[in-house]
């Protein structure tokens, strides 16, 4: 199957479009007219084909892309303003969204496959923070990405999480604090992206990414990747005692025993994904 960047959509089009290239699942932002702004729509469709794949063995990756020039500007602004004629004046459905979008965000790092982002333009806000949720990306030399929440009143509160677990807090604060645009160069130096490539080769190049993680054993890929983000939020002494008992269970994972054999004698590793 290709691999290029979705057509336009008609207006038929469903507003998440998915593919499999290989053993990769393709999401992609399907609302470039809307700038894939997160509608609640949009999360609860992201959110569900997390799930979705999140039980399928057969697909060992995830790459989330968009449809258009912009990868997503965040939450629909105009969706949120016609609630304020709401009793509470939208209160109620403003905080649902929140959650929702806060549900659909730790979905992705709690998803037991790698998911990588392959951002093609400008990725602002909750878009900003579906980039920092991932766990790899990749962005185009004409991307950028902004929390500009702070310009219209609104602080980005809720994306604030995922940027300050991605960058550093200086640099961080600046981003929350300005709202000023940061380029995709910028991005990469301060750790919100992984690599930057020539526009229009970001897709592929994140596909690739995926598909160099998915030749590993997708046992020990999950069980990774759940430790990496435990660890975080611990101290020093606890996440090395946590780790301790991660590598402890790992060594007596079969994928391990073979691993380990197919190193000292000099083959390619079979795994069993257990």
């Amino acid at each position: 199957m290709s691999t290029q960047a979705a057509r336009a959509p008609s207006p038929h089009q469903p507003i998440l479009l998915r593919e499999m290239v290989g053993t990769i699942a393709v999401l992609t932002l399907n609302r470039p007219a809307a700038r894939n702004s997160l509608s609640t729509a949009m999360i609860a469709s992201l959110h569900a084909e997390l799930n979705d794949i999140g039980g399928d063995k057969a697909i060992r990756g995830v790459v989330l892309a968009a449809n258009g020039p912009a990868f997503s500007a965040g939450h629909d602004m105009k969706e949120l303003t016609a609630r304020r004629t709401d009793p509470d004046r939208g209160r109620a459905f403003f905080a649902e969204t929140m959650n929702a979008c806060s549900a659909m965000m730790q979905a992705i790092v709690h998803l037991p496959k790698p998911v990588v982002a392959a951002v093609q333009g400008i990725a602002t806000a909750a878009g900003c923070q579906l980039v920092a949720s991932c766990d790899l990306a990749i962005a185009s030399d004409a991307a950028s990405f902004a929390t500009p929440g702070v310009d219209i009143g609104l602080f980005c509160s809720t994306p604030m999480v995922a940027l300050s677990r991605n960058v550093p807090r200086k640099q961080a604060m600046e981003m929350l604090l300005t709202g000023e645009p940061v380029a995709a160069a910028r991005a990469r130096e301060i750790g919100l992206v992984n690599r930057v490539v020539a526009a229009g080769a970001e897709r592929d190049a994140a596909i690739a990414l995926a598909q160099q993680v998915a030749l590993k054993s997708a046992y020990t890929v999950k069980l990774g990747k759940e430790a990496f983000y435990r660890q975080a939020e611990m101290s020093l002494a606890d996440a090395y005692r946590y780790a301790a008992e991660v590598m402890t269970e790992n060594m007596m994972a079969r994928d391990a025993e073979e691993g380990i054999g197919a190193f000292i004698e000099k083959r390619v590793p079979t795994w069993r994904d257990e």
